[in-house]
């Protein structure tokens, strides 16, 4: 009921004309240095960098989590996944009875509650129980897997189960996933063009298995193994499947301007964490990777495209995160006054250039986490206190914890009082 009230909080609405179509694009287990226009010397991203190259880059972007789940809790709700409990990876093991809380409002409960159609296609990770499902959750429409990765032909999760959706029910579907999930977006936004719509591609690539679009299946049902493919040159699988993915995305930039939609659509790109590190994956220049909260586990890149409204051929260096883009895209939709949100409106941003207030940011899973304020970052890794100035040392190289020991008194203040807000009667659920 709580999320309902919130929805009638409308100050003021749009008219349909008015709000702007919203195409969310989140690329799975992708570093920031595995686009061409981030610095990949082998990765070929011709449609993404052209995105950059008509919008925005952002270059200080970061994922909530530095894996999944926690990511992808924190875009649904524009809230710390703390706060819903989802910390770590809803696992295909020892998690199939649990997902998002059906209290939480969704993105795109809201935006439907706007007058929005909605889609998802791809990989939700938010619950494997049917009552989790994503068109219990404001969705229309669904297609896709709930898992954390499948099979990329035969659609098999990594502990062996079939793992392909229309709706709440499992339905055998052919196809390379990249492809398949393209298909399904363009025909909704073919179908949807005469009223706005929020459509959500969770792409699969390029995490594990590493299978390219010419690789074919290996898993069958009872028999996942090897967990991460059976090519044996995975880091051609690697290539393969980012260009797969660049080529699919530029499939839905055409299909919008096409249908001459591009000037009424905003687009938005991003990974959910950074890479593993490992068969050409790249989180260059930053330290660390996937699963940890050095840099290279949650500075991502994210792309904003939306022709006559955000500048073209931009850098923003300001300080955003995954879980921003729930109350951005409610003040585009018109709404501004939903409440509870740890998210900031990027509106100003994005389209006027308005720098955004100094805020501190924060990451936990267990006892690992992250503080940052300005150019600040204190983390805890493995239970060693780090301290690390970004603007002087984005690789994280020196800690310099031994020789600033009030500034570490005082970021662990701030951090103690946020985990204490956060996590209040919250158990930890993964």
């Amino acid at each position: 009921m709580f999320k309902y009230l919130l929805l009638l909080c409308c100050s003021f609405a749009l008219s349909a004309k008015e709000k702007p179509n919203i195409i969310l694009i989140m690329a799975d287990d992708m570093g920031y240095g595995e686009l061409s226009c981030t610095g990949h010397k082998d990765f070929k991203t011709p449609h993404l960098d052209k995105m950059a190259k008509d919008g925005a880059l952002l270059t200080d972007f970061h994922s909530n989590g530095a894996v999944c789940s926690p990511t992808r809790a924190a875009l649904m709700t524009g809230r710390y996944q703390n706060r819903s409990g989802i910390e770590g990876v809803v696992t295909a093991v020892g998690h199939r009875h649990t997902g998002l809380d059906l209290k939480e409002l969704t993105m795109a409960e809201a935006l439907k509650a706007r007058g929005y159609s909605t889609a998802m296609f791809g990989k939700w990770h938010l619950g494997y129980d049917p009552k989790f499902n994503p068109v219990h959750q404001g969705f229309d429409h669904f297609k896709g897997f709930v898992s954390g990765n499948i099979d990329y032909f035969s659609h098999i999760d990594q502990v062996g189960h079939e793992d392909w959706w229309i709706r709440d029910k499992k339905v055998k579907t052919p196809g390379y996933l990249t492809e398949i999930i393209t298909d399904y977006g363009i025909d909704f936004i073919e179908q949807n063009q005469e009223k706005p719509f929020f459509l959500y591609l969770a792409h699969g690539g390029p995490h594990y298995p590493y299978q390219g679009p010419n690789d074919g299946a290996y898993r069958t049902p009872g028999n996942p193994e090897p967990i991460y493919g059976a090519v044996d040159d995975k880091e051609r699988a690697y290539k393969d499947m980012m260009a797969s993915m660049d080529a699919e995305i530029g499939r839905i930039l055409k299909k919008v301007k096409d249908l001459k939609l591009d000037t009424k659509t905003l687009i938005i790109f991003c990974s959910d964490n950074g890479g593993t590190g490992k068969y050409g994956s790249s989180n260059a220049p930053f330290r660390g990777t996937k699963n940890t909260f050095y840099e290279g586990g949650h500075r991502v890149p994210a792309l904003f495209l939306w022709p006559g409204k955000i500048e073209a051929n931009q850098t923003i260096t300001d300080p955003v995160m995954t879980m921003d883009f729930m109350p951005t895209l409610m003040t585009l939709a018109g709404e501004q006054d939903i409440k509870n949100l740890d998210g900031v409106d990027l509106s100003s941003l994005l389209l006027k250039n308005k720098a955004l207030a100094q805020r501190n940011l924060f990451w936990k899973k267990g006892k690992d986490f992250a503080v940052r304020e300005a150019h600040w970052k204190l983390m805890s890794h493995k239970g060693k206190l780090e301290l690390f100035d970004l603007e002087k040392d984005k690789a994280e190289k020196n800690d310099l914890s031994k020789s600033n020991v009030k500034q570490v008194e005082h970021m662990l203040k701030l951090y103690r009082q946020w985990e204490k807000d956060v996590c209040s009667g919250v158990a930890p659920r993964s």
